[in-house]
């Protein structure tokens, strides 16, 4: 099949959404599918105000030239950005069916940053982008529970994955304790919430972000990192004791699991997200007081937490993406049949 993504999210841009998009276009090509990914470097864009490194696509009436010249068999649109907007405009006017993706918390991110601004109006934008499609995609069971709550509607169950190949345990277990964070340094991510605790060994940060300047000057005993790609990232997992994911409002946190699959357990709140991914006591320790849980993790196995991630593939992952695409005249792409073994996978 001829298949096309639609992603305000995309490379050089380093988070969660860019990472399960890049490993979802390597398994569909792998399984011999033809993929295209609309992003922002086919088009013209502005750096977005307060996150620069998130660029704003603004000649957006050239996107349904470029879905016209694909001549794709299914679209999904995976990003509510005006890449995002445009294709479902277009696409909606001529009466095609796609498929959508809810990666974000958009409603408390812009709540948090704006706080004046309800909650109910962020998800109101949310669900005016969702409503025509013929699948909203989500990581989770509970986000699909949560997002029915609000009033979404066709949901369906898309799970993430992990890449074993590069992500695997180190033999040789940290010799001190190492607490790590990894992700965008922003304040949605709540990152102070580890900074600030007293807790034994070093603190390391990978990633960055618009806060990483007021956090280095404000915690200047913490190792900021930057960037990490490929082994350097893997290898910044293995040398870790601890994955600490401070976060209370992400939809999932492919980091998690990346950690796990090279042994490092998890510190975390007990939130959506690492409700999902961690198993307590076994893979993480989730506890309001994140310190109890930095320090109880430190306990656990790191065997079993690179066994539990190993069952998670980024080919299942795509196998059950594949299952919920409409073509575009609302026909789905795969048979019953072949849905089932794609959930079974």
């Amino acid at each position: 099949m001829r298949i096309l993504i639609v992603s305000d999210a995309w490379s050089p841009q380093v988070n969660g959404v860019v990472t399960s998009l890049q490993a979802l276009v390597g398994e569909l090509r792998g399984l011999g599918h033809q993929v295209k990914l609309l992003a922002p470097a086919d088009f013209r864009s502005l750096p977005c105000p307060t996150y620069p490194e998130i660029p704003l696509v603004w000649d957006c009436w050239r996107v349904g030239a470029a879905i016209q010249e694909f001549q794709p068999d299914c679209v999904h649109l995976a990003t509510e950005g005006p890449l995002g907007w445009a294709a479902r405009r277009w696409l909606s006017k001529r009466g095609l069916a796609f498929s959508t993706a809810i990666h974000t918390r958009f409603p408390e991110y812009i709540h948090g940053r704006w706080s004046w601004l309800p909650l109910s109006w962020g998800y109101a934008f949310l669900r005016a982008f969702h409503r025509p499609s013929q699948a909203v995609l989500v990581s989770t069971e509970r986000m699909r529970d949560e997002f029915a709550g609000w009033g979404f509607q066709r949901l369906a169950l898309w799970r993430k994955g992990v890449d074993t190949r590069l992500f695997g345990p180190s033999p040789q277990p940290p010799a001190q304790p190492v607490f790590l964070y990894v992700g965008r340094l922003a304040q949605e991510k709540n990152i102070e919430a580890f900074l600030a605790l007293d807790l034994p060994g070093e603190k390391q940060v990978v990633g960055d972000g618009p806060q990483r300047a007021a956090l280095q000057t404000a915690y200047p005993q913490v190792q900021f990192l930057g960037y990490r790609h490929g082994m350097a990232l893997a290898q910044a997992y293995q040398q870790a004791s601890v994955l600490v994911f401070p976060s209370r409002t992400d939809t999932y946190g492919l980091v998690m699991l990346e950690a796990l699959a090279c042994g490092t357990p998890v510190a975390a709140f007990p939130v959506p997200g690492p409700l999902d991914v961690l198993q307590a006591g076994v893979s993480g320790v989730m506890a309001e007081d994140l310190r109890e849980a930095c320090l109880g993790a430190l306990q656990l196995d790191r065997g079993r937490c690179a066994e539990l991630a190993a069952q998670q593939s980024w080919r299942a992952s795509a196998l059950e993406f594949l299952a919920h695409q409409p073509l575009l005249d609302g026909e789905q792409c795969m048979p019953a049949q072949a849905q089932a073994q794609a959930v079974e996978a």
